[in-house]
């Protein structure tokens, strides 16, 4: 999988400012994409789209709620205005509220779905229209193996990426004649800002179950995305790349 992602193209990243979606900004970036980076912190995205600048690519800092659908609208027609298309959109905005279910408040099960599901699907509607003309699209959807496994006390979670699966392959169908492919990738174990306190004991319990026997990098999963993303994918659509190391496998 070592394909770079279409060069010349524009890539909108959501949850841009850190951890897997900078990543995959920096790789797209890398592979010769031009960027629109979107997030609520404007600090960090302009620090990712700083890193993109001194590397020599382009970069438009997109400062914004994904649980806002008018703040979705304008940004995506401002990267469209800025850059004159959209061409590739990574669906990667996520948070989590854990709780067990029987305790879990309406408004964290809402505030999951509306961050990581539903956003996802307003993007979508906002950037296909351009896709759809251009005969041309890539969408990747960054879902999770607990959306494809399940997980205690993540039932909010669990819901919103196995949802992200289910609209993948819809949406996949629905727009396949016009040369739009969607896809999504499902992480396991990656060492990230949201990892990285589930302390000790946690860690080496998951990592007993990983076959590889190490955790991810997000390089690895911003190298399935550039796969995905690229010509050398063309044909692949309404798939579900794992990224785990071998802790799910179905």
């Amino acid at each position: 999988m070592t394909e770079a992602a279409a060069p010349g193209r524009v890539a909108l990243v959501t949850g841009a400012s850190q951890g897997i979606g900078r990543a995959i900004a920096l790789r797209l970036a890398a592979d010769g994409c031009r960027l629109a980076l979107a997030a609520r912190s404007r600090d960090k995205l302009e620090a990712v789209a700083a890193e993109i600048a001194a590397a020599g690519g382009a970069a438009l800092v997109l400062p914004l709620d994904v649980a806002q659908e008018a703040e979705i609208k304008a940004g995506v027609k401002q990267a469209a205005a800025h850059f004159g298309q959209i061409d590739i959109l990574v669906n990667n905005a996520g948070i989590t509220r854990d709780q067990l279910l029987l305790r879990m408040k309406r408004e964290d099960w809402e505030a999951v779905l509306a961050t990581n599901l539903t956003a996802a699907f307003l993007f979508c509607q906002a950037a296909l229209p351009g896709m759809i003309r251009q005969r041309w699209g890539r969408i990747i959807n960054i879902a999770s193996v607990v959306g494809q496994s399940g997980n205690p006390g993540q039932a909010n979670y669990v819901a919103s990426k196995a949802g992200l699966i289910g609209l993948t392959k819809s949406l996949a169908l629905e727009v396949a004649s016009r040369q739009v492919t969607v896809n999504a990738v499902a992480p396991g174990f990656i060492a990230t800002a949201m990892t990285a306190g589930l302390g000790e004991a946690t860690t080496a319990q998951l990592l007993q179950r990983i076959p590889l026997g190490r955790i991810g990098a997000e390089a690895e999963v911003a190298a399935a995305v550039a796969f995905l993303a690229s010509e050398g994918a063309s044909y692949i659509t309404g798939h579900t790349l794992a990224v785990n190391g071998g802790l799910y496998l179905a």
